[in-house]
């Protein structure tokens, strides 16, 4: 043993105690665990998802992590299948969030957490509604896994309703905000090409990094969401629009991903988001992100009639609420105009194109 191990769990070295046993730690900026079990076991990684989040791997009880704390709990949770099956893409959102709550309340016992004491910690944010509704979202998550192991009887955030949030997420690029963008990146750029691919598919900037020729059959595109890969899959098959074929043709077949960077490696996730960040400022484009296409190709499928099912074929979403918050302005609109033609139908007998105002009132 002794040395560094391979980079699969960075951070990690073996070495001999006195007793010539093989054991592991995990050291990062001063801050030393121990990782315990068989080198790659589920016990091996558990721990080490744990020393991730600044927890050093003890038994609970021993000390210094209080027995039934939210510490304790949250301990028990980087440990448990709900956590440990999620993308490392969603764990490190959601571990900062842990985290934070840990720090300002991790003392507390869960088995005396009543709804007060859940809104008194939600109290702090409420004037930031987004804040407040992750927190909860986090809490809501760690006590049903508290309910899970028997710590408590009822979850005492059941019941506690989310805030309204006034900025409505991500800004959807409009019709003239793309056509500004690609008039400013022209054919050809790599900008042009990104916005391009992620507007006529709904793909996250996670998914448009791996796309390349072997996801393009017999004129439909086919992927599995990253997001969902690996323990409950999502496959996406949908035609390649028209507008996209043409970028695609000029693609040379031999690329890796049709993102790749000059020096032929596929782009991060990361990467394109602050690439995408890059372009839209050079265009004048300041309240444009990659996550904006995404609601943009909703928000257009929306408007051309399809349905939420038909919405999620191509988002990928498994529940049409997230597609209603996507595409709910379009579709609104759009049972307005139906509504309205079935109104001026009714009182006239005959279906109108569109209401003209001529003039204001006299």
């Amino acid at each position: 043993m002794g040395g560094r191990i391979k980079r699969e769990f960075p951070g990690v070295s073996a070495y001999f105690d006195r007793h010539k046993k093989g054991l592991y730690r995990y050291r990062s900026k001063g801050f030393s665990a121990e990782i315990h079990g068989d080198y790659g076991s589920n016990e091996f990684r558990n721990n080490y998802e744990a020393a991730l989040a600044g927890q050093r791997s003890i038994k609970i009880g021993s000390g210094k992590t209080l027995r039934g704390s939210i510490s304790a709990l949250i301990v028990s949770y980087y440990s448990s299948p709900q956590f440990v099956s999620l993308k490392n893409s969603t764990k490190q959102p959601y571990r900062r969030e842990i985290e934070r709550l840990r720090n300002d309340h991790g003392h507390r016992l869960v088995a005396q957490m009543r709804r007060a004491h859940v809104v008194k910690i939600l109290q702090p944010l409420s004037d930031r509604p987004s804040a407040r509704n992750n927190r909860l979202r986090m809490l809501r998550m760690l006590l049903n896994h508290a309910l899970e192991i028997d710590w408590i009887e009822s979850n005492p955030t059941t019941g506690i309703k989310k805030m309204r949030s006034i900025g409505g997420g991500f800004h959807t690029w409009s019709n003239s905000e793309i056509e500004i963008f690609l008039a400013f990146h022209e054919r050809g750029t790599v900008a042009h090409t990104a916005i391009t691919l992620m507007l006529h598919t709904a793909c996250a900037r996670a998914d448009a990094v791996r796309l390349g020729w072997q996801n393009v059959k017999n004129g439909r595109l086919k992927y599995r969401r990253q997001k969902t890969e690996g323990y409950d899959s999502v496959l996406i098959d949908i035609p390649v629009h028209p507008a996209l074929e043409e970028i695609l043709v000029g693609l040379s077949k031999t690329k890796l991903t049709f993102l790749e960077t000059s020096n032929g490696s596929a782009r991060s996730p990361n990467g394109l988001g602050n690439l995408v960040r890059r372009w839209c400022d050079e265009a004048g484009l300041p309240q444009c992100t990659s996550h904006g296409l995404r609601k943009a190709c909703a928000t257009r499928l929306a408007e051309a009639g399809a349905t939420e099912r038909e919405i999620m074929a191509w988002t990928g979403h498994k529940s049409p609420q997230m597609v209603q918050i996507y595409a709910g302005k379009a579709r609104r609109g759009m049972l307005a105009d139906n509504g309205y033609q079935k109104l001026i139908e009714n009182e006239t007998g005959s279906i109108i194109d569109e209401p003209k105002l001529k003039g204001s009132a006299k």
